[in-house]
């Protein structure tokens, strides 16, 4: 389908999307947040896709938040609304059973934050800053930014960020666990793709596995956890692409996945 706000490129294994408003530093106002959801669904049916790509375009930003606009109209049940609205397309980013590599470059702030901590992995540009500014305007974070942050960072330096609203810089955000790669701008998609493609250079069926695992796995008690891992894991034993990996790593040769 066609898409207003975002560009959508198939380059199986690899899918790209690319926010696509430059001239409002890629906000996310309410269309944006519906085409990523219909995007997002598309991808997830489609078996020729292994790994996404999510960046902004025109190199200042890669999301610079909602729409203030729209932000500004919402009553308190309005609001509810909206947050859930865009949690759930986040959650569906989330749990897409497939990497999903936010490319930063530029702001990722407020909502631009929230849908890169949505992602699996975070690569920054070195021109990149990141922040969850909400409360200078007299709201907070409502994509997940209050849940996110502070399981990624810890919560003390979640709450810092949040309750100051600080903006940081790519290096800060390394630092802190928010990223996990900063490279120069000029490299950011060159680095992502490589490193999307030695994901999917794995079997399908073990990566959406171990995603699943994590998901499911990071919020529970330890003993729970593991009990879940073991779940997935026999999975994983059932499966032909289990079969194939061990019987090529016997015979030295190279697997050849095809996702049953």
């Amino acid at each position: 389908m066609e898409y207003a706000n975002l560009h959508l490129e198939k380059r199986s294994p690899l899918a790209i999307v690319t926010l696509n408003r430059p001239k409002v530093l890629n906000a996310l106002n309410a269309a944006t947040i519906s085409e990523l959801d219909s995007a997002f669904h598309e991808l997830a049916t489609d078996a020729n896709i292994r790994a996404v790509l999510l960046t902004g375009a025109g190199g200042r930003a890669f999301a610079a938040g909602a729409d203030i606009g729209e932000l500004a109209a919402l009553a308190a049940e309005e609001g509810q609304a909206f947050a859930l609205r865009g949690q759930g397309v986040l959650r569906q980013i989330e749990t897409l059973g497939k990497p999903v590599i936010a490319c930063v470059q530029g702001f990722a702030l407020g909502g631009g934050c929230e849908l890169a901590m949505a992602c699996t992995l975070r690569i920054a540009a070195d021109d990149a800053r990141l922040g969850q500014p909400e409360v200078k305007l007299g709201i907070i974070a409502g994509y997940g930014g209050t849940q996110r942050l502070p399981r990624l960072v810890g919560r003390g330096r979640g709450l810092k960020m949040l309750l100051t609203g600080a903006i940081i810089d790519a290096h800060e955000a390394l630092r802190i666990g928010l990223v996990d790669e900063v490279v120069p701008a000029a490299d950011l998609m060159s680095r992502a793709e490589a490193l999307a493609l030695e994901i999917t250079a794995n079997a399908p069926l073990a990566i959406a596995e171990t995603l699943c695992a994590v998901d499911e796995g990071i919020s529970l008690p330890l003993d729970l956890a593991l009990l879940r891992e073991s779940v997935h894991f026999g999975h994983v034993c059932g499966t032909a692409d289990k079969a194939e990996g061990t019987q090529a790593f016997l015979a030295k040769r190279p697997p050849v996945w095809k996702g049953e």
